[in-house]
């Protein structure tokens, strides 16, 4: 065989078969949950969620300072996000999407800009605009630091941040 043949060769055969990369990864998992027990606290599932509690937070205590008689609003506003499920009445692929455009952050940050907009003109429409953006806000960064994450069009129980529920593996 010529050089040629045998780089083309080489470069068809994988470098580790399957068996030994997933025995190393099986030793991966057991080496970290002897280091992590439970979980990886340094993995941006970890990271994601106290950066969902900060967001919580800090839409909370904004709402708080900018609107003081009112602190009470995005507690009681919490659930009424959480209609986009409706969706899961049709298919499962039908209520991630759902699920989904309402529980990010774009939505929050376009209404909570056109509130800022809204400062130089009309008072009511960017009184309005705040508080459901940083209602809308709480609500995604609660959800996030409880671990619901965005859906997977499989199953309801199928986050971006992992499995919830019973279904948790």
């Amino acid at each position: 065989m010529d050089a040629d043949a045998v780089s083309r060769r080489e470069a068809d055969e994988p470098l580790i078969s399957a068996e030994a990369l997933a025995a190393a990864e099986a030793d991966e998992i057991v080496a970290d949950e002897a280091v992590h027990p439970g979980t990886d606290v340094t993995g941006p599932v970890v990271i994601e969620r106290i950066e969902g509690g900060a967001i919580a937070i800090a839409a909370l205590v904004a709402s708080i300072v900018l609107f003081p008689q009112w602190w009470w609003i995005p507690f009681a506003a919490f659930l009424v996000f959480d209609l986009s499920m409706l969706g899961y009445l049709r298919s499962t692929r039908a209520g991630a999407i759902g699920y989904n455009l309402v529980h990010n952050y774009t939505g929050p940050a376009i209404v909570g800009a056109a509130a800022i907009i809204a400062l130089w003109g009309i008072a009511p429409l960017a009184w309005w605009g705040g508080m459901l953006a940083l209602c809308w806000a709480f609500h995604v960064g609660v959800d996030r630091a409880l671990g619901y994450g965005l859906k997977l069009p499989d199953a309801f129980e199928h986050t971006h941040l992992g499995w919830i529920g019973r279904s948790r593996r």
